[in-house]
């Protein structure tokens, strides 16, 4: 890819404002450590396929779960897994870790 369309596509990006979660063909990233997951609300394109790579930082292994996406996953510490969505209506879409009930649930908003 050349650096001129490399130029041309953020600045019409930066231009539109669109938040980098936005971006066809990107793969966004939720962080699970301390109890909590990072980002907790994630703001995605409605309309868009997306995956999503969720890292258990931790020292538990953790589930990821949501019934709004009917989702479920075990993931081992220190590991990845790589969640993939079809486009999603607008809307709100809750996660959580179904291991550990004390943990703030999570947030995919699709816009």
């Amino acid at each position: 890819m050349s650096i001129k369309l490399l130029i041309f596509i953020a600045l019409t990006v930066y231009a539109e404002g669109a938040s980098p979660s936005s971006i066809p063909g990107k793969i966004l990233e939720i962080d699970f450590a301390d109890h909590r997951f990072s980002p907790q609300t994630l703001v995605v394109q409605a309309g868009q396929p997306l995956q999503i790579k969720v890292v258990n930082s931790s020292r538990e292994k953790i589930e990821f779960e949501s019934f709004s996406l009917n989702r479920e996953k075990v993931i081992e510490p220190g590991e990845s897994i790589t969640v993939r969505l079809p486009a999603l209506r607008a809307g709100s879409y809750d996660f959580f870790d179904d291991f550990h009930q004390d943990v703030p649930e999570g947030t995919i908003v699709a816009r």
